[in-house]
């Protein structure tokens, strides 16, 4: 979950509200928060976090109510990488695996981007006993931690 425009923090935090009335959905537990420059894009630097979510949606159920999420906070798509209120993206659905035109599980760039690798492997930290993704060794992820100019942007709250 990200952007870059507008009060961002407060955004996400009310992001993390609406995940969590969602149908079925619980969320289990949420990173701190990185502030990025825009990778293949322009604009203010981004704020992202990572959310692990239980939910007895369908992976395409989600997403849909990932984009309608999205929708709540003026999300705009006037071309691709443009700058957004909101980014909600569907990274993993534990083991399952597919590329639609409108789906691709695993998330097929999440491997290579810093704002995802560091928020998820903080996250993944407490979630012993699920079933995760296997993720680049930590001097990988701080090499491109540093390369991609990603900081530590303080906290979100659960509650």
């Amino acid at each position: 979950m990200g952007g870059n425009l507008g009060d961002v923090a407060a955004r996400l935090q009310d992001a993390l509200r609406g995940l969590a009335d969602l149908p079925g959905t619980q969320v289990e537990s949420v990173s701190a928060l990185y502030r990025t420059k825009p990778v293949d894009a322009s604009g203010p630097d981004y704020l992202n976090a990572v959310a692990v979510l239980q939910s007895s949606l369908g992976p395409h159920e989600l997403l849909q109510a990932l984009l309608a999420l999205e929708l709540t906070h003026d999300r705009e798509r006037p071309y691709q990488n443009a700058p957004r209120t909101l980014d909600l993206d569907l990274l993993w659905y534990g083991a399952y695996t597919c590329q639609t035109r409108s789906l691709t599980l695993p998330h097929p760039r999440m491997m290579q981007r810093a704002f995802v690798l560091l928020p998820l492997a903080e996250v993944l930290k407490s979630l012993a006993g699920h079933e995760m993704p296997v993720l680049p060794d930590a001097a990988a992820v701080a090499a491109l931690a540093q390369a991609q100019g990603i900081e530590p942007a303080g906290l979100l709250d659960l509650t």
